[in-house]
């Protein structure tokens, strides 16, 4: 099933009832075809309203939730406590542990180093001049300089936490959009890719991609690893071959595209535990707006995260309210002003300096200098000097932000797993 985008739009300016109509019977298709069903859940307000229609339906149904480990507390809280109020058959998804100890990605970056100044960078790469892999790296690592690196701590010891801070270290930082960091590989992997490959491109942009690449540590791959993937590994656990998903097609292009492409129910694969069976992918408030998601929630009176409730009051005095929740440490969006980030300093402003002081800062800064090829104020300042001054130069990488409101709701506190 497919529908083009004008009829999209004609969808979601219908009434909440016709929605919910339809909602209902996408459901009611969906776990007609279903052998084990799930719920992926977020804490969030989306799939709250989803919990609350399947329910309806099939009232024990498993509910899957990602706990990512940067979550906001406030959600986690509100997940904790429907989990109780409405008895439901919660399992929570958590980033898994490594299976062999590794080297830090400063430790990588030396390995790599010393292997090219002894000529011997050749015996862990590919023909075409990328690497075979981290492994093979590491195993190259001289004798000498493995116990340096060990008596300076860059090894992350067999069975650590693959959380967001492992993400960061060994892949990058969420810095921009899905479809701008197409690169999922470790981070060594593209040092070498981008130093030795013999591929070659006439694209522009391309190469454009590439030049900022060589300078910032950026990658999606946080999103696969601590929350594709423990989703993934739960619903194998349980056999499940269809997942019930809150998303909208309002929420991005790349949503409604999936969606007019798609349809509401569509097949996918999970080869590693299914086999050559199918499995389900349903989305049934796809034309659903926030809107209606905030209306279907007064009539029916349903409890939501208190993250919705937060937010602050600019300088005109308008009030802005966070309007999605996930990873607190997520700036995918931080190219467009009210982004992610810039809500994070001023509701949650101890996490905001977590992410910020642990490396966050220094490759925004490396990222608007190659953004930029001339001189900015990033260049003056350190990222340490950059985060005290106000207004606050990370909040819109899109222009100099001339206002401070940096006064908002008090701060929960933030304890960043390790």
């Amino acid at each position: 099933m497919w529908m083009r985008y004008s009829d999209l739009a004609l969808q979601q300016k219908r009434s909440l009832d016709h929605k919910i109509g339809v909602a209902t019977q996408i459901i009611h298709e969906a776990l007609q075809i279903a052998r084990c069903p799930a719920l992926a859940f977020s804490g969030g307000k989306d799939s709250t309203v989803l919990l609350h229609l399947v329910r309806q339906h099939k009232a024990d149904i498993p509910v899957i939730y990602g706990n990512t480990g940067v979550e906001f507390l406030e959600c986690v809280k509100f997940t904790h406590w429907l989990a109780r109020e409405w008895n439901l058959n919660l399992h929570e998804a958590r980033p898994g542990k490594t299976d062999r100890p590794g080297f830090k990605y400063a430790g990588q970056r030396r390995i790599w180093e010393r292997l090219i100044a002894e000529g011997k960078i050749g015996e862990v790469l590919k023909a075409d001049g990328k690497l075979s892999s981290t492994l093979a790296l590491e195993q190259a690592c001289p004798s000498d300089l493995r116990m340096q690196l060990e008596a300076e701590r860059l090894i992350w010891p067999e069975g650590s936490l693959m959380s967001y801070w492992w993400c960061v270290d060994q892949y990058g930082w969420p810095l921009l959009g899905k479809s701008w960091s197409r690169l999922t590989a470790r981070r060594i992997n593209i040092d070498t890719f981008l130093h030795f490959s013999d591929s070659q491109s006439d694209d522009a942009k391309l190469l454009a991609y590439y030049g900022i690449l060589r300078q910032v540590k950026v990658s999606q791959a946080c999103c696969d690893v601590i929350k594709k993937e423990p989703s993934e590994r739960v619903q194998a656990e349980l056999g499940v071959d269809l997942i019930f998903k809150g998303l909208m097609a309002s929420e991005s292009r790349a949503r409604m595209k999936n969606f007019c492409s798609r349809g509401y129910t569509f097949v996918g694969a999970r080869r590693r535990y299914l086999g050559d069976k199918p499995f389900w992918h349903s989305q049934p408030m796809a034309i659903w707006t926030d809107e209606d998601v905030w209306a279907y929630i007064s009539r029916f009176n349903l409890p939501y995260a208190p993250l919705y409730d937060m937010g602050y009051t600019d300088r005109q005095g308008s009030f802005h309210r966070i309007r999605r929740n996930g990873c607190m440490g997520c700036a995918t969006d931080l190219l467009f002003p009210n982004n992610h980030m810039s809500m994070l300093r001023r509701t949650h402003p101890k996490a905001w300096e977590t992410f910020m002081r642990r490396g966050m800062a220094a490759e925004i800064q490396k990222l608007q200098q190659a953004r930029r090829g001339y001189p900015t104020l990033f260049d003056l300042f350190t990222p340490e000097e950059l985060l005290e001054r106000r207004p606050c130069i990370f909040d819109d990488l899109s222009g100099l932000n001339l206002d401070d409101d940096t006064a908002g709701t008090d701060d929960i506190g933030f304890d960043p797993e390790v």
